[in-house]
């Protein structure tokens, strides 16, 4: 996916240009409307061609992040570009990024259904549609072991992710990667939308998950292409509301 032309949807209008901070920018403010809203908590990196990461500022939420505020780390975390501080649990994305090649962003939070879930030491089940649009489960790492400004700590979470999409790490939070941007919005959205619906489901009763079969052939094709249109819909809402996130 290119962060330089026009992001084209033959559904709806386009996309200016945006840039890589931009979009960055713009999946905070769009998972923080979601659920990824636990106060200064959580952390977006995106993987550059330079092999640097952009990354958002500790200090901010995420429903106030700009283009401008956007950092530029390398991999060994020293921070090459901006005006904020980088958050002291970024060991976690450092460890991910130099053991996954093929993740280009990664999005860790304590999202507001998806930490239900990492308490209870479960994996939500798949009640829906919506909940069905990401092959697999989600990873479940149960092993609290502290915050992961821990190398340590951090590289327990990553091996427990292994070649996943999507972890809950117990009694903490989610962790999503992503080939790029679309596609861990696409990720996070649903594993949130996922977890709570099935708290929903689970707490008037129970309901019929959908079945194994079902589930495995109707994800198959969003491993590929992340769902048409949503990234784009879903940044014109944010930019409607505040146009100076591209500032």
């Amino acid at each position: 996916m290119s962060t330089t032309g026009v992001r084209h949807n033959p559904m709806a209008p386009p996309l200016a240009p945006l840039s890589p901070q931009a979009e960055v920018a713009l999946l905070a403010r769009m998972l923080h409307r979601e659920g990824y809203d636990d106060h200064l908590a959580g952390h977006i990196t995106s993987r550059q061609p330079d092999g640097t990461l952009l990354v958002n500022p500790w200090g901010l939420t995420w429903d106030e992040v700009c283009a401008s505020d956007i950092m530029r780390i390398d991999l060994d975390g020293n921070v090459l570009e901006g005006l904020w501080t980088v958050t002291p649990a970024i060991p976690l994305h450092l460890e991910l990024h130099k053991a996954r090649h093929d993740v280009s962003v990664a999005v860790h939070n304590h999202s507001r259904w998806g930490t239900i879930w990492a308490d209870l030491h479960r994996v939500p089940p798949v009640y829906d549609q919506t909940s069905a649009m990401v092959p697999g489960d989600p990873v479940l790492y149960d092993d609290f072991g502290g915050s992961v400004d821990s190398v340590e700590n951090a590289r327990a979470c990553v091996e427990a992710l292994g070649d996943g999409r999507m972890a809950l790490l117990a009694n903490h939070g989610v962790l999503v990667v992503g080939a790029d941007i679309a596609q861990a919005h696409h990720r996070s959205v649903v594993l949130e939308w996922r977890c709570r619906q099935a708290w929903h489901v689970e707490a008037v009763g129970g309901g019929v998950p959908v079945r194994e079969e079902v589930f495995t052939r109707f994800a198959a094709p969003f491993d590929h292409v992340s769902f048409p249109g949503l990234f784009e819909a879903m940044a014109r809402r944010e930019l409607r509301a505040d146009p100076s996130i591209l500032d």
